[in-house]
């Protein structure tokens, strides 16, 4: 019979809850529990302590700034320092489903340190800078982890 092998759950609370409920904790891997099937309540009640929480990157506000061709977003994280940098990660230009001149396009926030332990929540805000950014007009959402976005309209 072959040996199960160990599960790593993502970092968010729910998958920490998804350790609790079908395995039992064996350790932490990068912040994350690393989990294997479940001999007992008892034991999978452990998950939660050897992990260090990472809380997910939020957003508390997003704009367009038409004088300087840019977007204006304010982070809210977790971690154990404020020197986290952001980063843009482009998805492909879609034209809108109404077909019109509309574009809409999906951009993924990305924290430099998305592992630090968060000891802290800080907020800084960036700018990203729509230069060479050919699909527009468009609907833009912006994305940091699963169920965490926000949309806005660029011209």
């Amino acid at each position: 019979m072959a040996k199960a092998q160990p599960t790593t759950y993502g970092n968010s609370t729910a998958c920490w809850l998804g350790c609790l409920r079908e395995h039992a904790c064996l350790g932490n891997s990068a912040s994350r529990p690393v989990c294997a099937a479940r001999p007992g309540r008892a034991l999978a009640a452990l998950c939660l302590l050897a992990t260090s929480p990472v809380w997910p990157d939020t957003f508390s506000g997003a704009h367009y700034d038409a004088k300087t061709n840019e977007l204006v977003v304010t982070m809210v994280y977790g971690g154990s320092n404020p020197d986290h940098q952001f980063s843009v990660q482009w998805g492909e230009c879609q034209t809108a489903p109404d077909g019109g001149n509309m574009h809409q396009i999906a951009v993924e926030v990305i924290d430099s340190q998305w592992n630090d332990v968060a000891k802290q929540t800080f907020t800084k805000t960036v700018r990203f800078s729509l230069a060479g950014i050919t699909c527009r007009p468009a609907t833009v959402t912006l994305r940091t982890a699963p169920r965490y976005e926000v949309t806005l309209q660029i011209p």
